[in-house]
């Protein structure tokens, strides 16, 4: 197991390394195929791990490969744990990348980037790999970070666009605040536990649920609860939660491959494998948990609204990952976290889908992402439409769709849940069902029905997108309507996690869950007669009729909507507050010590005052030098004079 775990890692590094290395050498074709095979090679042996672990019943992996850092008796290990857990995150990311990867041959052929691109996504895989692999807080941190200084070359790969820059710019420093919070979860965990490692802070966990800590003086806080929302401020930066949500979709400024990569299975769900993987810490403080619910909903509702307003395609889609990210906390928070993992694993097929497919559309229209002027597609893009369509079905939680499966799971287990603000959480979700529906069936009907809104340019250009295209969109809409159904039993009611997450009983709302549990066909017949199918159906309808039947209505309700219209265009006003108050409070904050630390002080009081000393002291200095004998001499009486005071003055001390 460790000689396949090794490779596995050490493949996309290896294709990363030659691509970016050697990119000029060995050429585009060469830069491709190298980090292509290598992430192929890494998809087949966490396929083979998978089977190991889930087929052949082999046990748990958790050793440490090597000592890297060994200090006042504290040692630090390289290891790797490979539990049911990691093996789905594994095989998760290596699928999507890879598939990622093939995409960006037909999609990137043309940009003076090439190798480079390839480099970077290779790279990217290799972090988040690290990430889900590792056996201790630190190399997940490491491979946290990995993750987020990749995803900034990458946002910023177009690093000649003013808007590139300020994009992965703004993705890093909104991360690092969320990864400063983490950092600190990370020094608590140290500092009551003496360890690093899983295994070790796990077991030690249940021993200190009581204890308290003065976060300030005079309030006593629970040791658990600071540990774990300090934890999980790293994880509302990474899997962009509100109020660190910012960046992602500014994301979308780079390459539509990395947003698909970005959105779909790796970057985003780091926090919410990071929160499941240490469940055991979340079960001991309810506090956290409701924590972790209220902001889950908040994120899944309000954010799904914004996608109603968007025009951009790949911006849309980016708000529906912001939605989707919402669910799986909200999963996490009732203590669901199979439940969050499955539709972590179902929306990284479906999420990466929709991402190609606009990136198919974007290439097809030469490069216009703009929804109002595009139109009537699905005759000139026949794939790209129909592996749209069920993108946007399993999306939007279809019966039958894999969607359906985890979002349906995660609305009723929310619904049974007796966590602080469950009731809230469930109508902010439920109320989600109608938005994603309505959003996304508003690109489906504006970029492929309707009239034709493009010149006859673009439309003598308009076909199907190459097959290097079309084949990671074919195979991603069979997962995307498979894998739910197959899925499902195993991973929420088959005890398919194992030890690798940790569920207290009284917070074991999926047991309940599946007690009415009847199969995927019974799901599937009950699902037809729920409320979240009626939401979506109405959403899809009312679509259809505003844009289809009707499209002068949203003009009309634009105008109805006046306020609400333009706060939701403002993105409630985020994006000013932060360019305001902490981007432009920063700038103050440096202008301020800029001009008293490094202009008064530094330039003024040490370097221009150590100046003007010198140059005072030269001024006195020099008049005594005057050239004159007698001025000489009579310098040297004064100094014998003063010679003789001084000794007369000892020899009457002496006597």
């Amino acid at each position: 197991m460790q000689n396949l775990c090794l490779a596995i890692v050490l493949s996309p590094l290896l294709g990363a390394l030659v691509s970016g290395l050697f990119g000029k050498k060995i050429g585009r074709a060469g830069a491709h195929w190298v980090t292509t095979i290598g992430v192929g090679v890494s998809f087949a042996l966490s396929l083979v791990v998978f089977l190991k672990l889930i087929i052949w019943d082999e046990p748990v992996f958790n050793q440490n490969l090597y000592l890297w850092l060994s200090t006042g008796g504290l040692n630090f290990y390289v290891g790797f744990l490979i539990d049911e857990l990691s093996a789905t995150m594994m095989l998760v990311v290596t699928f999507v990348s890879w598939m990622v990867h093939i995409y960006t041959i037909g999609y990137m052929r043309d940009d003076p980037g090439y190798q480079r691109f390839f480099s970077y996504i290779s790279l990217f895989t290799f972090s988040m790999l690290m990430l889900v692999m590792s056996n201790n807080f630190l190399q997940l941190f490491f491979g946290w970070e990995a993750v987020g200084v990749v995803s900034y070359l990458l946002i910023g790969f177009w690093f000649k666009k003013d808007t590139a820059i300020y994009a992965n710019l703004k993705a890093f420093l909104v991360n690092r605040v969320g990864d400063f919070g983490f950092l600190l979860g990370i020094c608590c965990v140290f500092m009551y536990f003496g360890s690093l490692d899983y295994g070790t802070a796990f077991s030690m966990a249940p021993g200190i649920q009581d204890e308290v800590m003065a976060v300030m003086p005079g309030y006593e806080w629970s040791v658990m609860t600071v540990m774990c929302l300090l934890l999980f401020v790293g994880a509302m930066g990474k899997s962009a939660q509100v109020p660190l949500h910012v960046w992602l979709p500014d994301s979308m400024e780079g390459p539509t491959p990395i947003s698909a990569l970005i959105h779909a299975a790796t970057m985003v769900t780091a926090g919410i494998f990071m929160v499941a993987r240490m469940s055991p810490l979340f079960e001991l403080s309810e506090v956290a948990l409701s924590t972790v619910l209220i902001i889950g909903s908040i994120t899944a509702f309000f954010m799904g609204l914004l996608g109603l307003v968007q025009s951009d395609i790949k911006r849309v889609v980016a708000y529906s990952t912001l939605s989707q990210l919402g669910y799986m906390t909200v999963a996490l928070g009732v203590s669901a976290y199979a439940a969050g993992i499955f539709h972590l694993f179902t929306h990284a097929f479906f999420k990466a889908l929709l991402f190609l497919a606009a990136g198919s559309v974007i290439m097809g229209m030469h490069h216009q992402q703009d929804m109002r002027k595009m139109g009537g597609l699905k005759k000139y893009m026949p794939i790209t439409y129909w592996t749209s369509l069920i993108g946007s079905l399993a999306l939007i939680g279809f019966p039958g769709f894999s969607g359906f499966f985890s979002k349906d799971a995660i609305i009723e287990a929310v619904h049974l849940s007796h966590i602080p603000g469950a009731g809230i959480a469930y109508y902010a979700i439920l109320s989600g069902v109608f938005i994603t529906a309505l959003y996304s069936f508003r690109l489906v009907f504006l970029v492929f029905h309707g009239e034709e809104r493009f010149d006859e340019k673009t439309r003598s250009h308009l076909h199907e997108s190459p097959v290097v295209v079309t084949v990671p969109l074919m195979l991603l809409a069979i997962l995307s309507v498979g894998s739910g159904a197959v899925a499902i039993t195993p991973m929420l009611f088959g005890g398919f996690f194992g030890d690798g997450i940790y569920v207290a009983a009284s917070h074991d709302v999926l047991a309940e869950l599946g007690t009415h549990y009847h199969g995927v066909l019974g799901m599937m017949i009950h699902g037809l007669s729920q409320p979240p199918f009626w939401l979506a159906a109405a959403g899809v309808f009312t679509a259809w009729f505003c844009y289809l039947r009707r499209p002068d209505l949203p003009a009309k309700a634009v105008g109805l909507a006046g306020t609400l219209h333009k706060l939701l265009l403002d993105k409630y006003g985020f994006d000013r507050f932060n360019d305001w108050f902490f981007a432009g409070g920063t700038r103050r904050v440096g202008q301020l010590f800029f001009r008293l630390g490094d202009v008064a002080i530094i330039d003024g009081a040490v370097v221009n005052g150590s100046a003007k000393v010198v140059s005072w002291t030269s001024q006195i200095t020099r008049r005594l030098q005057s050239g004159l004998l007698y001025h000489y001499a009579f310098a040297m009486i004064l100094g014998l004079i003063f010679l003789l005071i001084v000794f007369v003055h000892q020899i009457l001390l002496a006597n």
